[in-house]
């Protein structure tokens, strides 16, 4: 088998794991490359091939049911996913057509029947006579609706498209919608953090516009950067990086202050807070209801050296001790706005989802602000930009307080540690909330909103 199809095998069998048994692709293809013994070149074939798949799986499944004029629910799971496979390389790859189809077939054929093979290489050989964009014409054509042909034509569901929608058009800018969708199809790009006071961005690369400590390289190997840094130089999106710092930059640190991160796991911003406390000499403790991601905690802060004890409790109960100067919540929600780096959400989450995590979310943030000393100030983190999730549990936590609380103006905290104007417009429910954007700001679609107990 050559390295090519070796890429293709890896790719498609992290798809089937994706579709079948609600495996992530991110914890699952690095394994599998490893497992294969993949060179640089044909890993980066595997990644792109399995998440360009993933992204595209909405439109691929419309060109394909017109291809194959049958419904997906007749096409056995596995031959569906070969074709997916082999139509993201007839579409958008530049990998030769009789290297996709009779690649994709013979993986069809694996998967499947004899039947099998002849049925994928009469679709993806119908799909391989015409271009893309008479492809995504006739896929737009099948559409009754305009949210329906956006989401078929950038592959994400309906719901979300109008979720999307209503989210921009809380800060006047619904015409920025499309951009927003093709963003969530577009390959991140990787950010590190130089964790301050601890490491210093590298010679040559190139600083992020926002978070301080935020920075791109040039080329290299950036998880080779993080093994000889011991943890001191991090993988981690810049909108993960200024959440935390949200919370530490929004009022000057006093000497031994008290600091929680409620809800940890995985640990990346538990790795900046533990930095900066150990700067400003304030403590930090950190708690995740998940074993697993809390032993992921542990590791994120194994680089600094400061005493983080993390526990493994309930949320809504952990805080209640109370006392705290500063609490990072970074609510469990959708993770909407992580569909560029975790596209198979987009499938797997409904509007249902939504009343269940905004109810949890609200009792977290209820349980956060009744965590703070008087003056204290928790950070409400979401990586979603649905209304629901954000305004709508602040503002139902703030009827809750009424005046015991204040919100602050997270939009201008943002706005003067970075060295760029982030462009962060009013909300227009005039609360102080901050919204960064894949499309504008090259970050996941973080909600930040910051309060302070009076």
């Amino acid at each position: 088998m050559s390295s090519a199809s070796t890429s293709r095998r890896v790719a498609f069998e992290t798809i089937r794991a994706v579709n079948e048994s609600d495996a992530y692709a991110n914890l699952l293809l690095p394994k599998a490359i490893a497992r294969a013994g993949l060179n640089n070149a044909d890993a980066g074939l595997a990644t792109e091939l399995t998440y360009g798949t993933l992204r595209r799986q909405g439109t691929y499944d419309a060109v394909i049911q017109i291809a194959a004029d049958r419904p997906l629910q007749e096409i056995d799971p596995a031959v569906l996913d070969a074709l997916r496979l082999g139509t993201h390389q007839l579409l958008s790859t530049r990998v030769a057509s009789h290297a996709a189809v009779n690649e994709s077939v013979e993986l069809a054929r694996s998967a499947g029947s004899r039947g099998a093979a002849g049925f994928a290489n009469a679709v993806l050989r119908r799909i391989s006579r015409d271009t893309p964009g008479e492809w995504i014409e006739r896929v737009a054509a099948t559409a009754r609706s305009d949210d329906e042909r956006l989401g078929l034509v950038l592959s994400h569901p309906v719901w979300v498209v109008r979720a999307f929608r209503r989210a921009l058009a809380a800060e006047g800018r619904a015409d920025e919608l499309e951009a927003l969708l093709a963003a969530d199809n577009a390959s991140p790009r990787v950010t590190m953090a130089a964790l301050p006071g601890l490491a210093d961005v590298p010679d040559g690369a190139r600083h992020t516009p926002y978070s301080p400590f935020g920075f791109r390289l040039g080329g290299g190997d950036p998880e080779g950067l993080v093994r000889e840094s011991g943890g001191r130089v991090r993988v981690q999106d810049e909108g993960s990086q200024l959440a935390a710092l949200a919370l530490t930059r929004a009022l000057p640190v006093q000497p031994g202050e008290r600091w929680l991160d409620l809800c940890a796991g995985p640990g990346g911003k538990t790795a900046v807070l533990a930095a900066e406390a150990l700067q400003h000499g304030a403590g930090l403790e950190a708690n995740e209801v998940s074993p697993a991601r809390a032993g992921l905690v542990r590791q994120a802060v194994a680089g600094v050296p400061l005493n983080v004890p993390v526990s493994e409790e309930d949320g809504r109960v952990r805080a209640a001790g109370g006392g705290y100067d500063r609490i990072l919540l970074d609510a469990p929600c959708t993770g909407l706005g992580a569909l560029r780096r975790r596209p198979e959400a987009r499938w797997r989450k409904s509007p249902s989802d939504v009343p269940e995590l905004a109810q949890l979310q609200r009792e977290l943030l209820s349980a956060a602000i009744g965590g703070l000393r008087p003056g204290g100030v928790v950070a409400y983190v979401t990586c979603s930009p649905h209304l629901a999730e954000t305004t709508g549990v602040v503002t139902e936590v703030r009827r809750e307080f009424g005046d015991a609380i204040e919100e602050l103006d997270a939009r201008a905290v943002l706005t003067n540690l970075s060295d760029a104007d982030p462009g962060l417009p009013p909300q227009n429910d005039g609360s102080g909330r901050a919204q960064l954007w894949p499309h504008r700001h090259n970050t996941d679609a973080m909600s930040i909103s910051l309060l302070r107990r009076v």
